[in-house]
């Protein structure tokens, strides 16, 4: 391979890195790589938080998935159609309107098209990368063949410049982008009778937490513009709508307090929902954090004599019946886990698989015969509703095994199998799926469809 060949290939291979660490897109199986957090609750809040947003960027009927990531950082992100948010994002903002205006920023990208545009812009910046690496290497060449002193360091020097001018290139291009999501941001809020003083907040945090860490960054090196450049445009912006100083619903302050309590209590227990509500303990996320964490601790019978007070003020929420649920199944109790969550499963809005799921593996716990026809039915719905509730399909298997329904068990496990990735294992329990049942059935088909499925 010549120098010139190689020389050309490093110069790609830097940019080409770069990008993969400043792009937004994430691996196509990022499930795999990314700690999800599944929660119906939460994902309820979301969907809220979300839907006059996407409807008014037009995104409403695009599919739009949002993502709870288990990371205690603030930080949101995008991939294709899907929004990801932090689990500390949520702990962290005070009130929902900060979480909106970070999912009207993240839809701002998303309708934009900027993940493709960024593609485009990458590409470009790969080809700025290998002219300028061929130009040098040509300068250098030409100088040595000449006899001319110093033309080999010129000719290095316009090689190692090449990839610099086009990450500084794509860099720009990504400000821009962030920029345009913020304005887009406070459309979407705007339009939605909405503030945008949320926003600000967040990136008068970001900018706090900079100043305290001595942080001097180069605004040339960074992919997004400075917090302080953000908060001075988002200030104007926000300042000028007549939303500006409205607040956010009591009932959806109430919902949001609750959530945070949830994943204080998850994070780390007493002491964190402490901190979270150092300022109003008998909040009602304090309280509801306080009985996670009395059940996370084995503490059942606390856990009940708090969740039962929380479901006498509120007896028509979803989440405290079911999380009485989870309260009596920790308790080896599943038939009245099952009584909790198919109250739950009654009062839900959103047809939530989490919670039909959970409700089939209350009845698959009584280990009676007589449930497991009501765990199968309200397992199958649960993956109907949401094919990527992978536990599902592990009670789902089991319940058909308890039923002695071999066939239908081992095709459940390869299907959750598949769903998950995980190819080579769907094949297998497909392959013993289809032996168990006759030939031509939907079942059969399904099995053998598995098993001849090639990997692209």
């Amino acid at each position: 391979m010549s120098k010139i060949v190689r020389s050309a290939r490093a110069a790609l291979f830097l940019v080409l890195s770069f990008a993969m660490i400043s792009s937004l897109v994430v691996p196509v199986n990022a499930q795999g790589r990314i700690p999800i957090v599944r929660d119906a609750e939460i994902e309820g809040l979301l969907l809220d938080y979300a839907r006059p947003i996407f409807k008014v960027a037009g995104l409403n009927r695009k599919g739009i998935q949002i993502i709870l990531v288990n990371n205690p950082s603030f930080n949101a992100f995008v991939d294709g159609r899907r929004i990801f948010i932090n689990t500390g994002a949520l702990a962290s903002a005070a009130t929902p309107n900060e979480i909106i205006g970070v999912i009207a920023h993240e839809s701002g990208h998303i309708a934009g098209n900027h993940q493709q545009r960024l593609r485009e812009q990458i590409a470009r910046s790969r080809a700025l990368a290998v002219v300028g690496a061929l130009a040098g290497i040509g300068a250098a060449t030409a100088g040595g063949l000449a006899g001319v002193d110093g033309a080999g360091a010129v000719g290095g020097g316009l090689a190692q410049a090449a990839p610099s001018v086009a990450q500084r290139a794509l860099l720009s291009y990504r400000r821009s982008e962030e920029i345009t999501a913020d304005r887009a941001a406070v459309k979407y809020l705007n339009a939605t009778g909405q503030s945008a003083k949320g926003m600000l907040t967040t990136f008068q945090r970001f900018s706090q937490r900079n100043a305290l860490a001595g942080v001097r960054a180069n605004p040339y090196e960074q992919s997004h513009p400075l917090p302080r450049d953000r908060i001075a445009l988002l200030e104007e912006l926000a300042r000028k709508s007549k939303h500006y100083n409205k607040k956010d619903p009591a009932s959806l302050q109430r919902r949001h307090d609750m959530i945070r309590g949830k994943i204080a209590a998850y994070a780390g227990g007493a002491p964190a929902v402490g901190r979270v509500f150092r300022n109003d303990p008998n909040n009602v996320g304090a309280r509801y954090g306080k009985a996670i964490s009395s059940f996370l601790r084995g503490d059942t019978r606390r856990a009940l004599s708090e969740i039962d007070k929380l479901i006498a003020a509120d007896k028509n929420n979803a989440y405290l019946h079911e999380m009485k649920g989870e309260i009596y199944l920790k308790a080896r109790q599943p038939g009245k886990a099952a009584s909790s969550l198919a109250r739950a499963v009654k009062l839900d809005r959103y047809n939530s698989g989490i919670l039909r799921g959970r409700l089939g593996f209350a009845y698959l716990s009584t280990g009676d015969a007589s449930q497991m026809k009501k765990a199968i039915r309200e397992l199958r719905a649960a993956i109907t509703s949401d094919p990527y509730n992978f536990n599902a399909y592990s009670s789902l298997s089991r319940a058909y095994a308890a039923a002695g329904d071999v066939g239908n068990a081992e095709l459940t496990q390869a299907e959750g199998y598949f769903r998950a990735g995980n190819v080579r294992e769907a094949k297998r329990f497909a392959a013993r799926a289809a032996q168990k049942m006759p030939k031509g059935t939907p079942g059969w088909q399904r099995a053998n469809d598995i098993v001849k499925y090639k990997t692209k």
